[in-house]
């Protein structure tokens, strides 16, 4: 009996929440679209300035992103195993650590290891 009492004093209470958020609704979203306006200006003008400076050379090789896709292909298949201990690896971001220390050892293009 006492659940069904609380039951009904909290939907009281979630109506009475529900109207005034329909209130505050209304003009909340026409904050957003003023501010939506000048926020769109800036990123335009910012965005074109970053494409025309950078312009470097990829950072990884397109056959270490093949080795990379060969690796996950395994994991997904549930074939790859990771080095000494031999325990089958199930986490994507091992697998690509695999794949990627494979090419280095194949000399391809890729970034050195980060130091931690």
């Amino acid at each position: 009996m006492a659940t069904k009492k609380a039951a009904k004093k909290s939907s009281k209470k979630s109506s009475s929440k529900k109207s005034s958020s329909r209130s505050s609704g209304k003009s909340s979203s026409a904050s957003k679209k003023s501010t939506s306006r000048s926020s769109g200006k800036k990123s335009s003008s910012s965005s074109a300035k970053k494409s025309a400076k950078k312009s470097t050379s990829r950072k990884y090789s397109p056959s270490a992103g093949k080795n990379v896709e060969r690796e996950m292909h395994e994991m997904k298949r549930g074939k790859l195993r990771s080095g000494r201990s031999g325990k089958k690896v199930t986490n994507p971001k091992q697998a690509i650590a695999i794949g990627l220390s494979e090419a280095r050892r194949e000399g391809k293009k890729v970034p050195p290891k980060k130091k931690s």
